[in-house]
């Protein structure tokens, strides 16, 4: 069926409301550093609290269409399936319904609202292993359902089990994934999901939250969820007919503007990668900007990844021969045409993401003036090789290669993608050493998961030391906007149990003065031995009575909110002392800049 994706969102959120679900809407794309991970990855992160067994305000029955932010496989961007932004179509059963009737609704959906035949749908559930057994339950009910028996399939954990990685105390479980054909013509006799053909897509998946993921293993959850994901883009192509993401109308009017404006053919395979890399990465960066816990380009955490999407975006824009300020034009066409019913708060943003892209447009072109500059310092370097080596051996062959070193450097510090590097090279008839960049970048990699706990954004643990850092983070704050003005907006945290990392807006660096002044009152609110009150409001009611909302909408329509004395108010989930007394001596150890426009605090108890 041919479907557009305001028709999509619109049959999904109806179908699970007519099933007494309720909508709750979209949350921030930026991670809050609850689960430790920069971005939300799936649409269920937002409701891990809830996943555990806290009530939810609006019942045990949700659904919504979450944005979300993957970064993993940026550089697998330009082919016709993948994105850095996406959004998943969810719906969730907090401890109510289970696999009889998520499995019935799944069907429903797909057959009688999106038109697929059911003798052709596939499935797939988990085999088992020491950890959880074979789910034959929902074997059996797909079969009474009336998915043929040569249809299901069972696999492994890598398949068909989901869990948050690199977290713990989340919940996970075996789930029951959705295939369906792309045409009828079978390449061999074999042919099923599992070949590699690529004839059978996987359309969602619903997962069934049995177990809470321990350090050393699983144990059961107090009550079963029901946690449902569907791919909005992929399902999008699929019902459109389409194997390429990039010809629905989440794309075409964008695809059509660059076509416009470079005289190049979107048919042209260079030309091609070049515009989905500069429509996906455009999307994704005014995503992040316009969130309403945005951030700005920089050159740590969340805003590295920022930076570099755009940067990516405008590179590409040098293959088009057209210039960067196009991506302007794009993102007014992704805010103004497409996205402006789902997430009308980018309109209102608008010239403050268009600001912000310009800004980084400028000063990469900037970097890659330099970037080409140190290019040609690796070329000479290799030249003046082969003359000194020609010189001393009559028979030697002049290396014409880059080794995989240089063209990382120039990938890392300068912004320069391989192919960036390899397209220069050709121009000059060298070649490089692309073996040694992947060596490279894997190091990298290596390094930076060995590091991966220096990007939570909050809490590493909930351990006393932890939770009485927590705490003075909201005295902190609450100093910081008496000496420094109400500019102070936190950006970021990480807390361990030694000490707490604040991130904060503030255009300059604090004088000594102002240290002190903020160390003195977090100090004099500790000696006051205040309370440490959680009542819990709607929303609206937390605002007028002058809470700082931390994470946006993150806590729904009912949320907490945690006074100290009359000294703080906050919206706020996690752990507190009962009284000031508890905390010690405050001290600020270092105060730095953070990145373009944001200030950082480092600070202990003593």
């Amino acid at each position: 069926m041919k479907i557009t994706s305001k028709q999509l969102r619109n049959k999904w959120l109806d179908f699970y409301q007519n099933k007494g679900h309720v909508n709750i809407g979209a949350v921030s794309l930026i991670g809050d550093g609850t689960t430790g991970v920069m971005f939300n990855v799936a649409g269920m992160q937002p409701l891990m609290p809830y996943l555990l067994g806290e009530p939810h305000p609006k019942g045990k029955r949700l659904c919504n269409i979450q944005g979300c932010v993957r970064t993993v496989d940026i550089e697998e961007v330009g082919d016709p399936t993948h994105f850095t932004f996406f959004e998943m179509m969810g719906n969730w059963s907090l401890g109510d319904y289970f696999k009889k009737e998520k499995t019935a609704w799944s069907v429903e959906f797909l057959t009688k609202e999106l038109g697929f035949d059911i003798n052709k749908i596939c499935s797939t559930v988990f085999e088992g292993n020491e950890s959880a057994p074979r789910d034959e339950e929902t074997a059996t009910l797909l079969k009474n359902l009336g998915i043929k028996e040569e249809n299901i399939f069972y696999m492994g954990k890598k398949d068909n089990w989901w869990e948050l990685e690199g977290t713990t105390g989340t919940p996970c479980g075996p789930d029951n994934e959705w295939f369906y054909p792309l045409h009828d013509n079978k390449c061999c006799d074999t042919c099923d999901i599992n070949c590699s053909c690529g004839r059978y897509v996987e359309i969602g998946n619903d997962v069934y939250m049995q177990y809470k993921k321990e350090q050393d293993g699983y144990s059961p959850l107090d009550h079963k969820n029901v946690d449902t994901g569907f791919g909005f883009e992929r399902l999008l192509t699929f019902l459109n007919g389409f194997t390429d993401g990039y010809k629905t109308d989440l794309f075409t009017s964008v695809i059509a503007h660059l076509e416009k404006v470079s005289g190049k053919s979107y048919e042209d395979p260079v030309f091609c990668r070049a515009m989905r890399i500069i429509a996906d990465h455009t999307r994704t960066g005014l995503m992040l900007i316009g969130d309403p816990n945005g951030i700005v380009p920089s050159n740590t955490g969340a805003g590295y990844i920022l930076r570099r999407l755009l940067r990516r975006a405008i590179r590409y824009c040098r293959t088009l021969e057209i210039s960067s300020d196009e991506l302007l034009n794009v993102a007014s066409i992704f805010i103004d045409e497409i996205y402006d019913e789902a997430y009308p708060f980018l309109v209102e943003k608008k010239q403050d993401i268009l600001d912000k892209i310009k800004a980084e447009c400028t000063k990469f072109e900037s970097t890659l003036a330099q970037g080409i500059k140190e290019f040609d310092k690796c070329i000479d370097g290799i030249n003046r090789k082969n003359t000194f080596m020609a010189q001393k051996d009559a028979n030697y062959v002049a290396d014409k290669t880059i080794n995989g070193k240089q063209a990382f450097r120039l990938y890392d510090t300068f912004g320069f993608p391989l192919e960036l590097t390899v397209e220069l090279a050709e121009e000059r008839g060298y070649t490089v050493d692309k073996e040694g960049f992947n060596a490279a970048f894997k190091e990298h990699q290596e390094k930076s998961k060995a590091n991966i706990g220096t990007f939570k954004s909050g809490l590493a643990d909930t351990g006393v030391a932890t939770t009485r850092l927590h705490t003075a983070t909201h005295l902190l704050q609450a100093s910081l906007r008496r000496v420094l003005g109400d500019e102070v907006k936190q950006k970021g945290s990480n807390i361990t149990a030694e000490r707490l990392r604040f991130d904060f807006s503030f255009s300059r660096p604090m004088t000594d003065d102002e240290i002190k002044r903020t160390e003195e009152l977090v100090n004099k609110a500790i000696e006051d031995k205040l309370q440490v009150v959680c009542q819990e409001m709607p929303i609206e009611d937390a605002r007028k009575t002058g809470a700082i909302g931390l994470f946006g909408d993150k806590y729904g329509e009912v949320v907490k909110v945690y006074s100290i004395g009359d000294f703080s108010k906050e919206l706020c989930a996690g752990p507190h002392v009962q009284n000031t007394s508890e905390l010690g001596h405050f001290v600020i150890t270092k105060e730095q800049s953070s990145s373009a426009g944001v200030r950082r605090i480092k600070a202990e108890l003593r």
